[in-house]
């Protein structure tokens, strides 16, 4: 869309910000807190979000919460780099969707793009190549020594480098590292949720993410059934568009006591279900990058059982507002859900609101993502 004149219109260009899928895990969640930030504090900034057209819409995309939000989108043929796309054939698509991508932002000239993902950094090349004046990148993974190989060249185009996590920021290598402003994630205020010690209900856990084959359903789905069903545990989540996934239901079939486990899938909204839970588990089998459906627990008041790796090991206290295991150790996992009482669950519960309180609140969180990435200069 062509650039309007802010003194007649009383707007400024579009922060563009490019995304790499249309669902509503974390990144995308990340995504919705980026433009509350901009509301908030960012006075007469516009956004706009393009999207990837390669791939199907899920049952909850998230391009109409967008849309429900006065949030203009639009669908194009993004350079996403995707495993799918890592043979002869893909890199020339690439190619040339990062060409047609340059020609794009020619036409609709932002003053900022903003790349939200390591999967769309690709984006940031195009973007210099039009001229953009502001390209900001944000990692929200931790690269393997591959992605370094694949990655570096594209983020180095960003004049400015956000990381979710100290973990996020030391595998991009040294040079990137010493760029990049680690802004932990943020997470909207639900309310504090329901007192655990009034239940009297067994304990019901809940495990919330892509059914990706590093995730750690197959470590939790174990540790359940060593213990012969600890309480109940309620399962979110479906497989991931491309790439390794776990089938979750197959899994639970072939528990002792397959009944004693709920499998949702996709929900819009995973607040309703952190209401009715009292524990939530990310059992990650690889280091996660942060773990955001952790501090929406602590937002509600709901401890976590968390692999002791990556970002989750700067979240959670052990024994505070939450507990840790070794990834893939199923032994330590079943130690821990076998260990725990009403009355640890409650008092850990109450510690995580205030750990949430003191760290993760949205205003925190707009802040320092603002005063990291320049934003504030773009829409003042």
């Amino acid at each position: 869309m062509p650039a309007q004149d802010s003194s007649s219109t009383g707007r400024q260009d579009p922060i563009l910000f490019v995304h790499p899928s249309d669902e509503l895990y974390g990144a995308d969640r990340m995504l919705l807190q980026m433009l509350d930030a901009l509301e908030a504090f960012g006075g007469r900034a516009s956004a706009e979000v393009w999207l990837p057209d390669d791939l199907p819409h899920t049952d909850a995309p998230l391009c109409q919460v967008l849309e429900a939000r006065g949030v203009r989108v639009r669908h194009l043929s993004l350079p996403i780099m995707r495993r799918a796309y890592a043979n002869p054939r893909g890199l020339l698509r690439l190619a040339g969707q990062v060409a047609r991508l340059a020609a794009a932002f020619r036409r609709a000239r932002p003053q900022t793009v903003y790349v939200t993902s390591s999967a769309s950094m690709l984006a940031a090349p195009a973007a210099r190549l039009a001229r953009v004046p502001k390209v900001v990148g944000h990692v929200q993974e931790i690269w393997s020594g591959f992605d370094r190989k694949v990655l570096t060249g594209p983020t180095t185009a960003c004049h400015r480098l956000v990381a979710i996590s100290t973990p996020s920021a030391e595998s991009m290598g040294p040079r990137l590292a010493r760029r990049a402003v680690v802004v932990p994630n943020g997470t909207s205020d639900p309310g504090v949720g329901s007192d655990l010690g009034s239940r009297t209900t067994p304990l019901t856990f809940l495990v919330a993410s892509r059914w990706n084959g590093w995730k750690g359903h197959r470590t939790l789905l174990a540790a359940w059934d060593r213990l012969d069903a600890p309480g109940r545990l309620v399962v979110l989540g479906g497989p991931p568009p491309v790439g390794e996934a776990v089938d979750v239901p197959q899994l639970v079939a072939g528990l002792r006591h397959p009944d004693s486990v709920t499998v949702v899938g996709q929900v819009p909204d995973v607040v309703p279900h952190l209401e009715a839970a009292d524990v939530a588990v990310v059992p990650s089998d690889e280091p996660e990058p942060f773990g955001l459906v952790a501090i929406e627990a602590f937002a509600r008041g709901r401890p976590v059982i968390g692999s002791a790796a990556g970002g989750l090991a700067d979240i959670i206290t052990p024994g505070r507002d939450g507990w840790s295991f070794p990834p893939r150790d199923v032994d330590a996992l079943a130690a821990v859900l076998a260990g725990l009482t009403r009355a640890d669950v409650a008092e850990a519960g109450r510690q995580a609101r205030t750990t949430y309180e003191e760290r993760f609140t949205t205003t925190a969180y707009g802040q320092r993502w603002l005063a990291a990435t320049g934003l504030i200069g773009a829409v003042a």
